[in-house]
């Protein structure tokens, strides 16, 4: 078990080494919701590869991270900042907001939204990916 808990531990190291670069990319804000001065968390967009990268990471507030991670409590007036994070200029966030869109398909608004989109193809590639 001792080796499982140390693997973690460096994973989160290797993730945490890429906190100033992240904060300064996102201006010390939520990169979904642009939340800021609040706790902001790096956030793994999948596919997680063995060694943490930073183009696979994003920050997000508390707010955001705990309801990515637990999807079945996502609260979809939350997500209306979804029009803008999916036209973010990073790959992460953008392929982020657009699985997120996804699984808010009943709202009308998440659907418009959907339907306005170009996806550059590797985006599209990534979100292919993690479908």
């Amino acid at each position: 078990m001792a080796k499982g808990l140390d693997k973690h531990r460096a994973r989160l190291d290797a993730l945490n080494a890429f906190g100033k670069d992240l904060a300064r990319r996102a201006k010390s804000q939520c990169e979904m919701c642009g939340a800021s001065g609040t706790r902001l968390q790096i956030h793994e967009v999948p596919p997680v590869a063995s060694e943490p990268e930073f183009d696979h990471c994003i920050l997000l507030c508390e707010t955001c991270k705990g309801q990515l991670d637990n999807p079945k409590r996502l609260q979809p007036d939350h997500w209306r900042c979804l029009n803008t994070a999916v036209w973010s200029e990073v790959p992460a966030v953008q392929v982020m907001a657009v699985a997120t869109l996804k699984q808010l398909n009943g709202q009308a608004w998440a659907t418009e939204l959907a339907e306005q989109l170009y996806l550059c193809p590797e985006v599209e590639a990534w979100l292919e990916e993690i479908d």
